[in-house]
Parts: structure tokens; C-alpha cells; sequence
């Protein structure tokens, strides 16, 4: 798989970072991993002006043209055109690549027409002005990515991970996906539906306070965990618990619950023979009914299907069959 990657003039360097870290990992003999063809282009080859250091690149845009991935980069000055750029994105698209960006690279894709009647997001300070600059695209800015077709769009920068996550693990599977994530060190999954800004800011002392709770609950997943259970467990009424919790994680304690129900039982459901009745019980779901209902309705498919497209023990699984 051939990845090009096209920054410009004040490209934002984490932004690069993350998919360089991502897919431009060599061979380790400690894993099968594959290798991509990992290209760093741009419209004039030289030196590349950033914030912080420049670059020198030197590939043209016509390291797009047979490239199965294309990636732009954000760039600082969002309000400048890229003609080059945007018609390279277009022709890739037409001929099926697949088209990544994060942050303020959505405004590229916009220019390129690639997010008509299309869902998409960038990073939450942008949304309003990416929406305002084209009213024909489907702007969501609370998730951290969103895969519409053969455009990805990703969040602030750091949702760059998650979206490069999500897409390995289309393309080659959870187990690929999680290595990768292992090797550097983050969640192998975050589900694009979470929301990217949460109103108390990390750091604060509030923000630390739901922690030991979400640990005590995560390890509870089995059983009936109520609001008023909960909020007995962090020492306040319902109420102020249902207030505290939104602030601090973004979400209901309900969604969080069946979030983390639903992850757990990915892993489950990739990691182990377990039948889907006994996984609905292991964690936490009334009956195999509701798991198979939450399930399709936030994964876009069965836990059996997904089992057979991300198991690691299909092999196992299907020998236990016969």
C-alpha cells in the first residue's frame, strides 16, 4: 500500500508526526506488521516553511498519482488556496483512493469539492467557519472522526491517531490495529462518536475527580450500575453526579456504560470463542437481544459479523463448529 502524504508552506508538524508515526513504522521482527510505501510530497519540491522548522521535500504531487492512500496535512494559514493540491486530491479520489486529513486539512478536501453532501469534521475551533465555507457539506464537531465513503476526516490533530487507527483496522483487522497502537502507546480504539471538546478542561481539579469512579465502574461492567448507584459510589446526589459526569467526560453516565460494554465486548468478541449469549451477560447487557440491538446500532453490523471480519481465533472458533 502506497501512502502520500502532501504538506505545504506552514504545515502543522504534529499533524505529520502522527502519520509518520503511524504508517511509516519499518519491519520490527518482533511483529507482522506490514510495511507501507510511505511518500512525503508537495506542489514545489524544497524547502517547506513550518512553524516551528522547515522541511525539505523532495517529491512533487505526482507522488499522488498512483498512491492508494492520499493524506493532506493541516496548514496554518487556513484561508490560503491550493489549487495544485486540491485538484490532486480530486483526481485521487476519482479514481478511488483513499483521502485522509485532520484538523484544518478539511478545508483542503472542502476546496477540492470532496465534502459535498458529504459527513465530515475537523477540530471544533474550525467547524462553524468549515461549515460557513461549504454549505454543502455535513459538518459534525463532536466526534473525533468520520469515515463518509472514501473520505476520512479526522478531528484536532490528536484525533488523527484515532482516525489512522480506525482505518488500519478496516483495512487489515484489529489485530494490526491494536499492535500498532501498542507500539505507541495509546488506546486501540476511540469510537469516533465521542466527543472531542469536553467543557472542563484536563487538568483541573474537577476533571480528576470521576476518575477512581470510571475505574471502579469498568471493572464492574457485569453488573447492574444504576445513575443513583453510581453517584453513591462518587459521593453525590444524582443529580449533581449526572451534571459532574457531562462535564467531565463529555457524555451521560448511560452512554459511557454502554460505550465501555460495547468495547469490551469488541474484545471478547476478537480475542476469545465465547458464545454472543455469554459475552451479552460478561458485560453487562440484559440479554443477547439488547447486546445484538446496541451493537448494530453503533458498530453498523452484527456481533457475529464482526467476529468473523475481526476475530484473532477464527481459526479456533471454526474448528470448535465442526
Amino acid at each position: 500500500m502506497k501512502i502520500a502524504v502532501i504538506v505545504q508552506d506552514g504545515f502543522e508538524a504534529f499533524g505529520l508526526g502522527v502519520l509518520t508515526e503511524v504508517w511509516n513504522e519499518p519491519y520490527h521482527p518482533e511483529d507482522d506488521n506490514p510495511v507501507f510505501d510511505f511518500v512525503v510530497c508537495t506542489p514545489r519540491p524544497g524547502r517547506v516553511k513550518g512553524p516551528a522548522y522547515d522541511l525539505f521535500v523532495d517529491h512533487g504531487l505526482e507522488a499522488t498519482e498512483d498512491a492508494d492512500m492520499v493524506a493532506v496535512t493541516a496548514k496554518r494559514d487556513i484561508a490560503s488556496p491550493s489549487p495544485e493540491v486540491a485538484e490532486a486530491l480530486r483526481t485521487a479520489s476519482a479514481r478511488g483512493a483513499q483521502i485522509f486529513s485532520s484538523c484544518s486539512g478539511a478545508f483542503i478536501l472542502g476546496e477540492a469539492g470532496l465534502l459535498d453532501g458529504r459527513e465530515c469534521t475537523t477540530h471544533w475551533r474550525y467547524a462553524e467557519r468549515l461549515q460557513a465555507a461549504f454549505p454543502l457539506a455535513k459538518v459534525n464537531p463532536d466526534v473525533l472522526y468520520v469515515d463518509d465513503g472514501n473520505i476520512l476526516t479526522g478531528a484536532g490533530s490528536a484525533g488523527g491517531i484515532d482516525a489512522s487507527l480506525y482505518l488500519m483496522r478496516r483495512l487489515y483487522g484489529a489485530k494490526t490495529a491494536a499492535t500498532a497502537a501498542r507500539r505507541i502507546v495509546v488506546p486501540p480504539r476511540r469510537d469516533g462518536g465521542q466527543q472531542q471538546f469536553v467543557r472542563t478542561p484536563l487538568g483541573q481539579t474537577e476533571a480528576d475527580t470521576l476518575a477512581p469512579l470510571l475505574q471502579w465502574a469498568s471493572e464492574r461492567l457485569d453488573e447492574q450500575l444504576s445513575v443513583e448507584r453510581l453517584a453513591a459510589e462518587a459521593h453525590m446526589s444524582p443529580r449533581t453526579f449526572a451534571r459532574r459526569f457531562r462535564d467531565e467526560t463529555g457524555t451521560t453516565p448511560l452512554q459511557w456504560l454502554t460505550s465501555q460494554r460495547l468495547a469490551l465486548a469488541e474484545e471478547l468478541l476478537e480475542n476469545s470463542t465465547l458464545p454472543v449469549e455469554q459475552i451479552a451477560t460478561r458485560v453487562g447487557f440484559a440479554n443477547a437481544a439488547a447486546f445484538r440491538h446496541h451493537f448494530a446500532a453503533t458498530r453498523g453490523s452484527s456481533p457475529q459479523a464482526y467476529r468473523k471480519t475481526f476475530s484473532c481465533c477464527e481459526e479456533e472458533t471454526a474448528e470448535q463448529a465442526v
